[in-house]
C-alpha cells in the first residue's frame, strides 16, 4: 500500500491529513526508530490487569463527568448532549489508545517486522480512512445512546451487579456473530467483494480496522453490536446504558489492539478468560495479524474477539511468533493511564 504523503511538503496536504496530523494519528513516527526483531526472538507480555485497568479508567471517566454534572446542575444530559458528549468521549477514548500503541511500537516492535513494515495510510485513501474512524466513533456511541440511555435515569444507577458476566458474555457473544458474518464475506463470491478492500493490507494498523467499503462498516459499526445487544436482553441481562458503554469501550481496545501488529503477547483483558482458557480459544494479536497476512479469499482467523468460533468450526492459524516457548514471562509491560 502506497503512503508518502507524511513526507510530501505540508501545503501539498488536504484537510483530512491535517486533521490525521493534528490528532496524531499515525500508527508510527517517521522521526523514530522501529526495532526489528527475529522471529524466534522473545516477546515480552502484556498482564490482563494492566488492560482491564487501562479499559476501566477510559470507561468510567466520563460516566463520572457525567454524575458529577447531575449532581452539581441538577438536571441530567439531554438525548442530544448525551450524543454529543459520548460521542466525542468515544473518540477521545479510542485516540488515547492510537497514541500508546504507537508509543509502544517504537518499544517492542511489531510481528514480521523483520520482513515488513507495518502498513500506513495509503496516499489515495487518507479520506476514506478517516471517515471510517469517525464514522464508527461516532455512529455506535449514538445507537448506544438510542437504544438504552434514559434521561431520567442517573448514568451510576445503570450499573448493574451482572456487569462481569455482561463484559464476557457481550464479547463472546458479538464474536459469534462476527464469525459468521466475517466467514461469509470470505466464502461467498459477491459479498467477498465488499470485504477485498479490508484486505489491501496485509499488515494492518489500529488506523486500518475499519479501512473498508460501506457495506461492511455499516454491519461492522451498527449491525453487529445491535444483534448482540438485542441477544443480551432476551437473555435477561439488564444492559443498561452505563454496561453497554463499559462493554463497548472492551470490544473497540480489542479491535484496535487486534489490528496494531503490536510484538506483545496478550490475549484480550474479559471476564470471559477463564472460560475461553480452558478451551484454549483466548485470542492474540497474532492470530488476526495472520489472517490479514497469509489470507485473503480463502483464509483463517475470522474471529476477532475470541478464538472460541475458530475453535470450535475448524478454522484456526497455527501460531509463528507468538507461541508459548517465546513468550518472556518475565518482562511485563505496563499501559500507563495517562
Amino acid at each position: 500500500m502506497k503512503s508518502t504523503w507524511r513526507t510530501w511538503d505540508k501545503s501539498r496536504w488536504n484537510h483530512q491529513q491535517w486533521i490525521m496530523e493534528i490528532l496524531g494519528l499515525h500508527p508510527t513516527d517517521l522521526n523514530r526508530k522501529v526495532p526489528v526483531f527475529a522471529k524466534t526472538d522473545r516477546i515480552s507480555y502484556l498482564p490482563h490487569f494492566e488492560g482491564h485497568k487501562w479499559i476501566i479508567f477510559h470507561a468510567v471517566w466520563p460516566l463520572l463527568a457525567h454524575q458529577g454534572y447531575l449532581y452539581f446542575t441538577g438536571k441530567n444530559l439531554s438525548l442530544l448532549l448525551a450524543l454529543v458528549f459520548y460521542s466525542a468521549a468515544y473518540k477521545f477514548n479510542a485516540i488515547r489508545e492510537i497514541h500508546q500503541m504507537r508509543e509502544l511500537g517504537h518499544q517492542y516492535g511489531y510481528l514480521d517486522g523483520d520482513k515488513h513494515e507495518r502498513d500506513q495510510v495509503p496516499d489515495s485513501r487518507v479520506k476514506e480512512v478517516l471517515h471510517s474512524l469517525m464514522s464508527t466513533s461516532t455512529v455506535r456511541p449514538v445507537v448506544s445512546v438510542f437504544l438504552a440511555y434514559k434521561a431520567s435515569q442517573a448514568p451510576l444507577s445503570t450499573l448493574s451487579w451482572c456487569l462481569p458476566l455482561e463484559i464476557g458474555l457481550y464479547g463472546t457473544i458479538l464474536d459469534f456473530f462476527f464469525y459468521w458474518y466475517h466467514r461469509v464475506m470470505h466464502e461467498n463470491e459477491w459479498l467477498w467483494g465488499f470485504h477485498r478492500t479490508h484486505h489491501l493490507t496485509k499488515h494492518p494498523s489500529p488506523l486500518l480496522s475499519l479501512y473498508a467499503d460501506t457495506v461492511q462498516e455499516v454491519f461492522d459499526i451498527i449491525g453487529i453490536p445491535i444483534i448482540t445487544y438485542g441477544t443480551m436482553k432476551l437473555m435477561g441481562l439488564p444492559m443498561g446504558f452505563a454496561d453497554w458503554w463499559i462493554c463497548q469501550q472492551y470490544i473497540v481496545w480489542t479491535e484496535l489492539w487486534g489490528h496494531s501488529g503490536l510484538r506483545i503477547y496478550t490475549t484480550p483483558p474479559t471476564t470471559a478468560t477463564p472460560f475461553l482458557r480452558l478451551f484454549k480459544a483466548e485470542l492474540t494479536t497474532e492470530d488476526h495479524d495472520l489472517h490479514h497476512r497469509t489470507g485473503w479469499k480463502q483464509s483463517h482467523n475470522y474471529g476477532k474477539q475470541t478464538r472460541l468460533w475458530d475453535r470450535l468450526f475448524g478454522t484456526c492459524h497455527e501460531r509463528i511468533e507468538a507461541v508459548d516457548d517465546n513468550i518472556d514471562w518475565n518482562s511485563p509491560v505496563s499501559l500507563p493511564l495517562w
